[in-house]
């Protein structure tokens, strides 16, 4: 459909009738239940009901071709979507890792046998995928990996460490990078894809500071993998590996942007400014140092967001992020990490509890956040790694000597 305003106008009335007729109403009273529900834990009848009812209409994955189960929307209909959803409290519960990172990367390398059998299932969030990338003593510097992968003539023998592999114990897929050439480190590695239910791969769950364990190690010991779950050539995995970054490193900038409760985010700290510090009687916060960052931070995570959705339009013209995804992955980091320490800051003696009565939910919420944002500055390529990429490939400076 064109980008006209009365066929959008009719496009709009269409989303607003479908969304009354299958958003369930339990729903809009209650956005805890989806966000428990995105973030992995068991959803309710409501909740489940809401990912199957978007994951069919393909609206969940709006923009993306219908022939593979997307919604098939132009960019316009795709805002038209986002703000009627926004208007009655829907969620998109179609996420993860299956549509941040892998789904549009196999989208553009993948071969049509693997778009058909995948993008489907990612589509309706039916499979969760995770990312088998770092490696114990390949973090940084990703390409000095070693997980090795031995063509065995009918299949892929792999075997091997992954770690800080999040969701691995609930994945039911893994997109892995493997060394299938010894003797070369970049032109080494190809991009494989493993079912995780296969014979010889074993997750450990990692307990976090924030008592959470989303991490996992991973370990592949004689796992065989069919040839046909290669993705792109022998020995190019690590083309596609850097693509798939700047696709994660686009959507983690945007969630931290948004306010994602899976990444350390916690409530506006404007508002947690007004009840736990209070305002004097010209309506103003009464810690003026306080309130002269609060407006700095303010400033910083508009103008962000602003820049954001800017760079995400930049991207679809061009067809996909670009290096630059580096430069807003460190800001975005930054900022929720800002907005984090600023909330505990806040809270005061409130905002150091770990358990107990003498605390509310949402405070104890807000510490496990403020703990889990300091992960932000690593997940998604470190931030003196992003800093890296930023002044080799957008400033094009020279390396150190």
């Amino acid at each position: 459909m064109a980008d006209f305003g009365g066929e959008l106008e009719t496009f709009r009335a269409e989303a607003r009738d479908w969304l009354q007729q299958n958003f369930p109403a339990a729903l809009r009273n209650d956005p805890a239940i989806q966000i428990a529900a995105m973030m992995g834990e068991r959803p309710s009848e409501d909740a489940e009901l809401w990912r199957r009812r978007i994951g069919e209409k393909g609206w969940g994955t709006p923009t993306w071709p219908r022939a593979y189960g997307g919604g098939g929307l132009s960019r316009a209909e795709a805002r038209v979507l986002a703000e009627e959803m926004a208007a009655i409290g829907a969620r998109n519960p179609i996420g993860g890792m299956g549509v941040m990172m892998l789904g549009p990367t196999l989208l553009e390398y993948g071969t049509e046998e693997q778009k058909q059998r995948h993008i489907p299932q990612i589509v309706k969030a039916d499979l969760r995928w995770c990312q088998g990338y770092s490696e114990p003593g390949s973090g940084s510097d990703l390409a000095s990996l070693q997980t090795r992968c031995e063509d065995m003539g009918d299949h892929w023998l792999i075997n091997g460490q992954k770690i800080w592999t999040s969701g691995a114990n609930l994945a039911d897929w893994c997109f892995c990078l493997v060394r299938t050439d010894t003797a070369k480190k970049h032109e080494g590695i190809s991009f494989v894809l493993i079912d995780m239910r296969t014979p010889g791969v074993e997750t450990r769950p990692i307990r976090l500071i924030n008592g959470a364990s989303p991490f996992c190690e991973t370990f592949f010991t004689d796992v065989k993998v069919p040839k046909e779950n290669l993705v792109g050539r022998l020995n190019g995995g690590w083309t596609i590996a850097k693509r798939l970054l700047q696709f994660e490193r686009e959507n983690i900038s945007a969630s931290l942007g948004g306010g994602n409760p899976a990444l350390g985010q916690t409530a506006s700290v404007d508002v947690l400014a007004k009840r736990y510090v209070g305002l004097g009687e010209d309506g103003r916060l009464v810690d003026a140092d306080l309130r002269s960052r609060l407006v700095t931070h303010q400033m910083e995570a508009k103008a962000f967001q602003l820049t954001t959705r800017r760079a995400a339009l930049e991207a679809k013209l061009n067809q996909g992020p670009s290096a630059a995804t580096s430069i807003m992955k460190y800001a975005g980091a930054k900022i929720a990490q800002d907005r984090t320490e600023l909330a505990v800051e806040i809270m005061g003696g409130q905002g150091l509890g770990w358990e107990g009565d003498g605390f509310e939910s949402t405070e104890l919420s807000t510490v496990r956040a403020w703990l889990r944002s300091k992960a932000n500055s690593i997940e998604g390529g470190t931030s003196e790694i992003n800093l890296n990429v930023v002044s080799k490939r957008v400033l094009n400076l020279p390396d150190s000597k």
